[in-house]
């Protein structure tokens, strides 16, 4: 069985990018974070303040679309941007993951049957997996913060001791 795809969306790509650790969020999910071209477009169009670097993402997969997907796509809300339409098209038609911040299009892969995720939920998975420290997963939730991620958390040592 293959294993669940986990795609990540442009404000996953963001906020890792803005703390300077897009190869955490790769690293989380070994062999199964991509994303989609647009969603990629999408953060290389990132206001210039944010000082995004063009090949921060240089090492995670870009899945191309079947005919299907991007048909699914088109149905999907137009409020949605490109980049979370197509990954959710492809979280939906593969049984995957889509990784976002957006409630509205975590709401709508919900309906779908489609799993979710978001940075604080990557964030744990690279505690869980040894990755980082604790203490390196909130600096790392901080700097995001600081730089306008609306973050559900402020501290991930409740959500490690809940078990997510």
């Amino acid at each position: 069985m293959t294993e669940t795809l986990v795609l990540l969306d442009n404000t996953v790509l963001s906020n890792f990018s803005v703390a300077q650790q897009p190869g955490l969020a790769i690293q989380a999910c070994p062999g199964r974070a991509c994303t989609t071209e647009a969603a990629l477009a999408e953060y290389l169009v990132a206001p210039e303040e944010k000082h995004f670097a063009e090949n921060a993402w240089r090492d995670l997969p870009i899945i191309e679309l079947t005919d299907g997907e991007r048909q699914l796509a088109e149905t999907l809300p137009a409020s949605l941007g490109a980049g979370e339409r197509t990954c959710l098209a492809v979280a939906i038609a593969r049984r995957s993951v889509l990784a976002s911040d957006d409630l509205h299009a975590r709401r709508v892969a919900t309906r779908h049957g489609a799993k979710t995720a978001g940075t604080v939920g990557l964030l744990v998975m690279a505690i869980e997996a040894r990755l980082v420290s604790i203490d390196q997963a909130n600096a790392l939730l901080s700097a995001m913060i600081a730089a306008g991620y609306r973050s559900p958390v402020e501290n991930l040592a409740a959500l490690l001791r809940a078990g997510r």
